[in-house]
């Protein structure tokens, strides 16, 4: 999944500010000033991070941008400190089951925000994967244009811009000072991304991708204003502020970037890789240990890997997956081929979501081509969010950046994990939830609930009769071992010290992955260290408690209600979806599916 520049993290998101239960309240009282509070805090939310608010479809906040000044980075983290002073001193004796759950993740996420403040994450805010050049060129895209205001409300954005390209760089500089410094060649490709952007023409700029349809409810005066405008913004202000950018990350910033890869390098390294171990997890597991668990699953999925190259006439793994690298038939002839294929497993997964799920999302899932500015570094697909009141789709994102070199064995897996029955389905329903405060319906940040339910549902295609052709299944054995090879390679990096190049080595010596795919791969990992072991680790419990959940219900056990459960709450971290999923088997042993 894309993740949107202003998912910051899951703490600061929700910033909830929480009133201490004062003696001789009633239940009701607290109930209610809890719930106002939680209220209270969700508009703060929206109106200091007012990406955000657009992204979940809330557009009262459409003409501007964060604030990433020092000051506001401070009160920031004040606002964290005494909301979980506040939050912990709560009485949540006798509240129903979903409040007290509302505190115990809230608590958990002020936390962590705070634990985790000490690393200066904004510092270093400048990756080739998300980094804020990237994140504010994707504005147009996430952005509605349905009438005048909305443009005016985006030219509005656009006169801002420039201001937080200048915040960015004065923090860079700061990380300079701090020795917080991501890889130098990884910030070479920033600074080409920023000047890729800055130089492109009036008409092909993301920027002006509004421009190119206007909906009828404009009138042709407003439309030739607002044309003006626009270009007007882009060419005398946007444009040269992604020049400034990109010169001073190529001149003055990446000369002094680090030279080894893993994090450890940083400063408190060993500690910093720990905490984004026990982020994207939301287990305890050490980096020692998730690596050893990641040979073994090599291992284990080898295995089956193959026995389906023997049934293809091949004595060994290395031989069938040399073949597939060099067999021009298994690698896409052009963008639009893969963009049909994309398209085509989304609408064949949907004619069988009702044999999976209960519950369906309203909001639509479209396929569209990647922005440009950013394919060359990007996965070959990923998703977008729709806006939660379903006025905007969901989108998976087709990377067409040189076909040539993208297998096509692996799109039928990937299109069921970007879009249905993966991230768009569970995304949309959380979304759609009633009876949740929003914190939770609108949680992004908890990717090994988000990132393992999309790697899970990857196998219900199988289960419902796809993955006809032998390739295809290979395919999906290679998104298995892909997601394994990621345990591996992301603690080696970050824990072990490993080199880039040990790296890509480890991949083509266990994957028929394209050397495209690999290069994006490792130098994603590189910089969004941990992030790449939370689909595995989510995708390994759900299936953990879907054999549980069959084993004790025995004829009981209905797969969609079992989906139903998983979905029903929003995401959870790992430990309570599994206390919830608990619950739920313990209820259904008495009544059954509906």
């Amino acid at each position: 999944m894309r993740t949107s520049l202003v998912i910051v993290s899951f703490a600061v998101a929700v910033f909830v500010t929480c009133l201490a239960h004062a003696a001789g309240q009633t239940l009701e009282a607290r109930r209610a000033e809890l719930n106002r509070l939680l209220a209270d805090e969700w508009e703060y939310t929206l109106r200091t991070q007012p990406e955000f608010a657009t992204q979940v479809g809330d557009n009262r906040y459409n003409d501007r941008l964060s604030d990433f000044s020092d000051k506001a980075i401070a009160d920031d983290l004040e606002h964290t400190r005494q909301a979980l002073e506040r939050f912990e001193a709560i009485d949540v004796t006798g509240f129903p089951e979903q409040e007290k759950l509302n505190c115990e993740l809230m608590i958990r996420g002020l936390r962590e925000g705070i634990d985790g403040a000490r690393f200066k994450d904004y510092e270093m805010p400048a990756t080739q994967f998300g980094g804020i050049h990237l994140g504010y060129a994707s504005l147009a895209f996430d952005s509605p244009f349905r009438n005048v205001k909305d443009y005016e409300d985006y030219l509005s954005r656009l006169h801002q811009i420039p201001r937080v390209l200048d915040e960015a760089m004065g923090h860079m500089r700061d990380g300079l000072r701090d020795h917080l410094m991501p890889p130098k060649y990884l910030l070479e490709k920033v600074s080409s991304q920023a000047q890729g952007i800055a130089d492109d023409s009036l008409d092909k700029s993301p920027f002006t991708n509004p421009l190119q349809k206007f909906p009828d409810s404009v009138s042709q005066a407003d439309r030739t204003r607002l044309r003006g405008a626009i270009e007007a913004a882009v060419r005398n202000e946007v444009a040269p502020a992604y020049a400034k950018f990109a010169k001073f990350v190529r001149d003055d910033y990446a000369p002094h970037g680090r030279l080894d890869p893993g994090e450890w390098a940083l400063p408190d390294g060993e500690a910093r890789y720990r905490f984004a171990v026990r982020h994207q997890t939301t287990t305890d597991f050490t980096p020692d240990q998730i690596h050893q668990l990641g040979v073994k699953s090599v291992a284990e999925i080898e295995t089956q890997m193959l026995a389906l190259a023997k049934a293809q006439g091949f004595s060994d793994l290395k031989s069938f997956n040399e073949h597939i690298r060099l067999d021009p038939n298994l690698h896409a002839k052009s963008g639009q081929q893969l963009f049909d294929l994309y398209s085509h497993y989304r609408d064949q997964m949907y004619t069988k979501l009702p044999e999976l799920f209960g519950r369906l999302p309203k909001n639509k899932l479209d396929v569209v081509k990647m922005e440009d500015f950013r394919a060359a570094s990007a996965p070959p697909a990923d998703y977008s969010i729709g806006a939660g009141d379903g006025s905007r789709p969901g989108r998976i994102n087709v990377n067409e950046y040189a076909p040539e070199k993208r297998l096509l064995l692996n799109v039928e897996a990937i299109a069921y994990h970007e879009g249905v029955p993966g991230h768009h389905l569970q995304f949309s329903i959380a979304q759609e939830l009633t009876g949740l405060p929003p914190f939770r319906k609108f949680s992004l940040d908890l990717n090994a609930y988000t990132e393992g339910w999309a790697f899970y549902s990857e196998r219900l295609g199988k289960e419902v009769g796809f993955y006809q052709d032998p390739y295809s299944e290979y395919g999906r054995l290679q998104n298995e071992i892909w997601r394994a090879v990621r345990w591996v390679v992301d603690t080696g990096v970050h824990s072990q010290h490993w080199t880039r190049q040990q790296m890509v080595d480890y991949f083509h010596e266990h994957t028929a992955m394209d050397d495209e795919n690999i290069n994006t791969e490792v130098d994603r990992y590189i910089a969004w260290p941990a992030q790449a072991l939370s689909y595995k680790m989510g995708q390994t419990k759900i299936l953990e408690l879907r054999a549980r959940a069959q084993k004790e219900l025995g004829a009981k056990f209905d797969i969609r209600t079992f989906h139903d459960a998983v979905l029903d709450q929003g995401p959870l971290p790992l430990d309570l979806l599994e206390a919830k999923i608990d619950g739920w088997i313990a209820a259904q042993k008495i009544t059954g599916p509906k």
